[in-house]
């Protein structure tokens, strides 16, 4: 699936960036931004900003508490771990 609506030049992106912003924000388009004809950055509105933001939240929750499960309990020092130990 490409969720990417549009593609623009720099240049374009420069002189049109009111009405790309409007496209984010409003019509929760995602505007890709491309240097020398590659994908150089994407716009995207707030609300989808915040749904990424938690979305990588709920990752890092879900790799904590497999981490926590893993734990073992067992410690090293930074010397053991360097080998120096």
């Amino acid at each position: 699936m490409n969720s990417i609506s549009e593609s623009l030049s720099t240049r374009e992106f420069r002189a049109d960036l009111a009405a790309v912003m409007g496209r984010a924000t409003f019509g929760h388009e995602r505007i890709a931004v491309t240097r020398n004809g590659r994908v150089a950055g994407v716009v995207i509105g707030l609300d989808d900003l915040e749904l990424l933001e938690q979305l990588e939240e709920a990752a890092d929750l879900r790799a904590y508490g497999a981490a926590k499960a893993a734990d073992d309990g067992e410690r090293v020092t930074l010397d053991e771990l360097r080998g120096e130990a």
